[in-house]
């Protein structure tokens, strides 16, 4: 990795006010490919299709996967982005359906738009009598028999396996027998929440699978992480081989760190307009490029302002995001893919691989949430030996501007764990009563789904959700449980965002609470609604076209209650941190209107939304008041030590992501200057998943680096009392009041392990 002079930086863009924006640039230099031969015999036909497409020689990895794979082993194959993983699975699973036509192949993508990219894939490499099928919710109901009955290679998506396969196994019953492998793509996706209903689904696959008599073969990709093998155990009860060797080449890649310019004191210019600047000007330019934003309302914001700019052609850009009709999606795709779009703004939807064609950019719109998505969304520019541009807009938030001081650490991090945890007990007493519905279980097979399936069935045998008859467990209802089980996280119905009583999107139970509520601006493809009712009984949120220069971002308040100490390490003479079980109540107590140039407060407005309550894991941090030198009885000390607790909240929950390879909205925080159970200062983090997916633990295992990075965090920071760079949040419920950088620096130095 190598620096450029700043000189080169006003190269990237002309423009000396975008220059001025540029805080660091980094190369990354480009590597030559490693070949590698095939040992396993080839089917004819399939080496004749690889050489019609120009396949002559196969990368290392590629090579060294199919063999084994083709000897009937488990792979778990980590490579970068564009490497060719797909090729690792296509041609075993092309190979197979060759050498016995009566074999079957299930391929799992996260995503409907990744299946209908690979779709088009398998059917450039598969010879004409390789018969494959999309099964997905977008699928005719016409079509589905015939996919059912024929297709060798089915691509779905674990929703559809989860509500449409299992439930209907019958119906299936000659696919399942004749399955011979089960691809799992992009299985760094499958963390927390998502993860761990996804490691539930599989076993309930595999275990129909055994009963039809088959055991299929499973070949995961990921990108790199840092725990493969136990993320493939984790997802499938099994042990794989890591196949690890990139031989893929790669072109330079140019990194930008961007900093959007101040506007007034301790705020800049909002990062969604940043970043429609920096789109508008490279589609003016001819360079096509993929802005990720965060969230559905970055995309759509960026979405129009970039067609603000772009008022001769603003058919240039479009957006893209999870709630838009399988017809958007398809047209969007479609135009993307022939040129006819130069700019896409998008939500992390467009992050796995998905072929639009050559990128020549790609802007990162804030953080993303993980390192892994950073290196995945950055690495869709430039795929191949061509050269990428990737520039990474931050956040007037402590974490990003964090970043833009030391770049290292998302260009040089060590690659990070995925977390999750399939033994989650409200995850898991789901997936048991699906097991149940599709065949009754024995308690033997309950070993197969962890060491706690069988304590969890026979709470629900005594809760009545099911039954234990002559040896089983029964489900003792008709209508298939899976309907009511939302694997992406959600708990609670789906609500339907209605026009005009005409259903423009959807949004999940959990995200509606904070972003449908009556008030919020709803952003759709570049429009703007209001919404003037959340109705939680029916699932219906009514909306309205309206047009505002405002959005809404709720006010969320935690109460914590801790149930008991699974760990505890003292933390000096500070206190000690502690992972606890704890009990959760979330209130959204309001909103806030803030502008759309400088996210600036407008306004704010009460709420009155029923709290939900929850039981996860966190970590506790139990201080002593002895340890801070100074007195708690003179009302400015008072305020001070109060401070220096609220930052401590602001520094751990900033960092926490970063630790624990998370998005920031998968933890919450909560901070006390006297708690009651302890009648001493404490601040928690704690997982948002009932249950807890292993975000606390991870963090818990990792708390001196925890605690060194939010120093650091303060410390690189030249601002003296606290600023939008380390410690004031624009999610602070209290409105960043009562902070205080430096005692906030003494609670750090006093927490040593």
């Amino acid at each position: 990795m190598s620096e450029s002079h700043a000189a080169d930086r006003a190269g990237v863009f002309g423009d000396p006010v975008f220059a001025d924006q540029i805080v660091a640039l980094r190369e990354l230099e480009s590597k030559s490919a490693k070949f590698g031969v095939p040992q396993k015999r080839m089917h004819p036909e399939l080496i004749a299709r690889l050489q019609e497409q120009g396949l002559r020689d196969l990368f290392c990895h590629q090579a060294e996967a199919y063999d084994a794979a083709v000897a009937g082993r488990d792979l778990m194959v980590v490579t970068g982005t564009n490497s060719g993983k797909t090729l690792c699975y296509l041609l075993p699973a092309i190979q197979l359906c060759l050498t016995e036509p009566l074999g079957r192949c299930l391929f799992l993508y996260p995503t409907k738009a990744l299946a209908q990219d690979q779709l088009r894939r398998l059917e450039v490499l598969a010879p004409p009598s390789v018969r494959i099928g999309v099964y997905d919710g977008d699928t005719a109901k016409g079509e589905r028999g015939a996919i059912r009955k024929l297709a060798q290679v089915v691509l779905s998506n674990p929703d559809m396996l989860h509500v449409g396969l299992l439930p209907n196994h019958e119906n299936w019953a000659k696919f399942l027998r004749s399955l011979r492998l089960i691809v799992i793509d992009e299985a760094h996706v499958y963390r927390g929440v998502f993860g761990a209903n996804v490691a539930n689904v599989i076993r309930r696959l595999l275990r129909l699978c055994e009963a039809y008599r088959s055991r299929p073969q499973i070949i995961a990709g990921t990108a790199t992480i840092g725990n493969p093998e136990e993320l493939f155990t984790n997802l499938t009860g099994r042990n794989a081989l890591l196949i690890d060797h990139d031989g893929a080449p790669r072109g330079k890649r140019t990194f930008v760190f961007w900093n959007p310019p101040p506007i007034g004191e301790n705020h800049r210019l909002s990062a969604n307009i940043a970043t429609s600047e920096i789109l508008g000007t490279l589609v003016e330019t001819g360079t096509r490029t993929l802005a990720f934003s965060r969230s559905r309302v970055g995309a759509e914001l960026v979405l129009r302002y970039t067609r603000q700019r772009l008022e001769d052609r603003p058919e240039r850009v479009e957006s893209y995001r999870a709630g838009y009709t399988a017809k958007e999606r398809r047209q969007i795709e479609s135009a993307l893919f022939k040129g006819k779009i130069l700019g896409l703004s998008a939500t992390n939807s467009m992050e796995l691989g998905v072929d639009v064609g050559t990128l020549d950019a790609v802007i990162l719109n804030g953080y993303p949430g993980s390192i892994s998505s950073f290196w995945q969304q950055a690495g869709r520019a430039g795929r191949g030996i061509r050269d990428g541009l990737a520039i990474y807009v931050a956040h007037d938030d402590p974490l990003e501007q964090f970043f833009l001081r030391e770049p290292q650490r998302i260009l040089d991090a060590k690659r990070e764990v995925v977390t999750t945890n399939p033994a989650n007990v409200h995850i898991l007493s789901n997936h048991i009563i699906c097991a149940a519905h599709e065949r009754p279980m024995a308690p033997s097979e309950l070993l197969a789904f962890g060491p706690t399936a069988l304590e969890a069935a026979e709470s629900l045998d005594r809760s009545g959700e099911l039954q234990f008859k002559a040896g089983l467990f029964y489900y003792p209802a008709f209508e298939p449980p899976a309907l009511k089980v939302n694997l992406r996280g959600s708990f609670g119905p789906t609500i339907s965002l209605q026009l005009e009583g005409v259903e423009i999107g959807t949004m999940e139970f959990g995200r509606a609470m904070t972003s449908a509520h009556t008030g919020a601006i709803y952003l759709h493809r570049g429009q703007s609604f209001l919404v003037k009712s959340l109705d939680l009984d029916r699932a219906t949120a009514v909306l309205e076209q309206t047009e505002v220069r405002y959005y809404t971002q709720s006010i969320t308040q935690s109460v914590i209650e801790p149930l008991y100490t699974i760990q505890q390490t003292e933390m000096g003479n500070a206190g000690s941190a502690k992972l606890v079980a704890v009990r959760v109540t979330d209130s959204v107590m309001g909103f806030r209107r803030k502008s759309l140039d400088g996210d600036t407060v407008l306004s704010e407005e009460t709420l009155d939304l029923p709290p939900s309550t929850y039981e996860t894991l966190g970590v506790w941090f139990d201080l002593q008041t002895a340890a801070m030198p100074i007195s708690w009885e003179a009302p400015d000390d008072m305020t001070a030590q109060m401070g220096g607790i609220h930052g401590l909240e602001h520094c751990l929950v900033a960092t926490a992501p970063l630790i624990a390879g998370c998005d920031r909205g998968d933890l919450g925080s909560a901070w006390y200057s006297v708690f009651p159970n302890s009648l001493a200062p404490a601040v928690f983090i704690f997982d948002r998943t009932p249950g807890g997916v292993g975000l606390a633990n991870q963090l818990m295992v990792s708390i001196t680096e925890w605690l060194v990075a939010a120093r650091s965090l303060l410390s690189t920071c030249p601002c003296g009392e606290g600023c939008p760079g380390c410690l004031l949040s624009p999610r602070c419920e209290a409105s960043n009041e009562v902070l205080s950088k430096k005692h906030t620096m003494t609670w750090l130095e006093l927490l040593q392990p």
